[in-house]
């Protein structure tokens, strides 16, 4: 099949579809948001793995329209001096109300004595077909967990992922710098692809 022209992103985080829409317009794709179709959903994360949850996201959302393609992502944190933590709990690390500042700043505790501060982000992006079929696709970037918090762009843990051969955090980063190298915007140019592959024709 070729690329949809319209998708469906299952999500209710509003910075997630300021990330995704700039890529969908440039790509001639009109995002479509739960909203704009009227629903409401909020399905429970119980997957175990950023696969698993964006499929559980996808497929709630294509249970309810099943004329359009679906897209939905799960993406993490993961730090090597934590095991990986917060990894699949990222959404929820102190609590789904915590503010992204106090989870920062706790991370930064943890981490105040540590020398290795190497984490990644990593992203899956689940897509739901009309006709049932699904697939995922993933992707990271890697960088350090800085001193400190810096930037007032992006969101959640932004302020605190340093990428080292930019210097500068991804909160730090314009819109369009931050789509080119994140794990979402990776992700998601690979899901466009996978989309016009000939394997779902």
């Amino acid at each position: 099949m070729s690329a949809p022209s319209a998708l469906v992103f299952a999500t209710n985080n509003p910075s997630k579809i300021t990330d995704l829409s700039a890529m969908t317009q440039s790509a001639g794709v009109e995002l479509l948001t739960l909203a704009d179709l009227g629903l409401v959903c909020i399905p429970e994360e119980t997957g175990g793995t950023f696969e698993a949850n964006a499929l559980i996201k996808a497929r709630a959302v294509a249970a309810l329209a099943p004329n359009y393609t679906v897209v939905a992502d799960d993406s993490g944190l993961c730090i090597d001096a934590l095991d990986g933590a917060p990894g699949v709990d990222s959404a929820i690390f102190m609590g789904e109300d915590t503010p992204y500042s106090v989870r920062n700043a706790e991370i930064l505790r943890m981490l105040a004595s540590a020398e290795n501060r190497a984490a990644r982000f990593v992203c899956v992006i689940a897509a739901v077909f009309p006709d049932g079929r699904d697939c995922t696709t993933r992707a990271t970037i890697e960088g350090q967990i800085a001193l400190a918090p810096a930037g007032e762009n992006g969101f959640g843990y932004d302020p605190i992922f340093f990428v080292p051969h930019l210097g500068k955090t991804i909160a730090e980063l314009t819109q369009e710098d931050k789509n080119a190298i994140s794990h979402r915007g990776k992700a998601f140019r690979e899901m466009l692809k996978v989309m016009k592959a000939s394997e779902f024709k």
